[in-house]
């Protein structure tokens, strides 16, 4: 019986595996119901008693042996089918695929181009988390308990006391900045707001920012025109118009809103200028001494100025798009007009 045992293994070893064929042949001759190995275990019971456990081991480890065989034939012979198909799969005589330079979102272009324009002047940036609490958003901006502002209609809240909410203005990192450190202080804050708004061509509830804050000795109004007059002709060119009208925001006195001239008309007058040939881009002003006193900044001493603009506006106004949606909608056919732009 050992001797038989030792010939079907010699026979294993030596059986080729080259193809399909010869693995089935294998299988059938040795692993099948009828096999070699199967008539050997037939024949255990002939072995005397004293022998037959050793013998039983045997016939074991030749069974695994010829399992471990046809597993590692039947891999090979997949591994090169699978080589051989890929290799047929490509034809060489193709054209080959030119590269592409891939695109930038036009508002990260943008914003981009907004930092690099306000540092130029000296200014950084800051950034600050999205998720708020009533005194930096509201509070500490000299929002009245009364304000609009505050209501479900145009705030996100997160609790049910109405503490905790989704920033509405970017102007929450200038009161952490003035909060952390001292004047001077000169930096921008570009970020993403929220707004309970329907969605439209020319709102959004989900949209961005960039707020201005310089806070120093002697900081006047008049440094705060020229910042922004340098601003609209560095972004939007040397013929650029701009114009400040009084308005009224909490954290600043006194107040104004920002116009250039109508880059679609050129201060002609057009449908998107509203036949005026002017269009806000944002609002500015003097910090409110209450804001500044809150922050711990001794009006006394410092003043400073204040800005914000919409970096959807600004791109909207730069490469004339016309819908605000078009900058959430992730349309393919939108996005590569701005292939190479770096």
């Amino acid at each position: 019986m050992v001797e038989k045992i030792q010939q079907v293994a010699q026979e294993l070893e030596a059986a080729a595996l080259n193809n399909a064929s010869e693995l089935e042949q294998f299988r059938i001759a040795y692993m099948g119901r009828k096999g070699r190995i199967a008539d050997l275990f037939d024949n255990l019971k002939q072995v005397a008693p004293e022998q037959r456990r050793q013998v039983g081991q045997e016939l074991n480890s030749l069974k695994n042996r010829a399992q471990e065989r046809f597993d590692q034939a039947q891999e090979q012979l997949a591994s090169a089918a699978a080589g051989n198909a890929g290799e047929q799969a490509f034809d060489f005589s193709l054209p080959p695929v030119p590269n592409t330079l891939g695109t930038r979102h036009p508002l990260s272009l943008v914003r981009r181009e907004i930092v690099r324009i306000f540092e130029r002047i000296g200014f950084n940036v800051s950034e600050g988390p999205e998720m708020e609490d009533d005194w930096h958003n509201f509070s500490a901006l000299n929002f009245p308990e009364n304000h609009p502002a505050r209501e479900m209609q145009d705030t996100f809240f997160l609790s049910a006391d109405r503490q905790q909410l989704l920033r509405t203005h970017t102007s929450t990192v200038q009161v952490r900045l003035m909060e952390t450190q001292k004047p001077p202080l000169r930096s921008i804050m570009p970020g993403r707001v929220y707004r309970n708004e329907a969605i439209s061509a020319r709102a959004h509830m989900v949209f961005h920012q960039v707020e201005g804050l310089y806070v120093d000795k002697n900081v006047s109004f008049a440094d705060l025109k020229q910042t922004l007059y340098y601003f609209a002709k560095e972004m939007f060119g040397q013929d650029t118009q701009v114009r400040f009208r009084p308005s009224f925001f909490p954290f600043t006195e006194p107040s104004a809103e920002i116009d250039i001239t109508c880059l679609i008309c050129k201060g002609e007058g057009c449908n998107i200028c509203k036949h005026t040939g002017w269009v806000e881009i944002g609002g500015s002003g003097m910090v409110d001494p209450a804001v500044l006193e809150s922050s711990g900044i001794d009006p006394q001493e410092y003043s400073g100025f204040a800005f914000g603009m919409g970096i959807e506006r600004i791109t909207m106004l730069k490469y004339q798009i016309k819908d605000l949606r078009l900058f959430t909608e992730n349309d393919v056919r939108f996005l590569r007009q701005f292939e190479g732009v770096i």
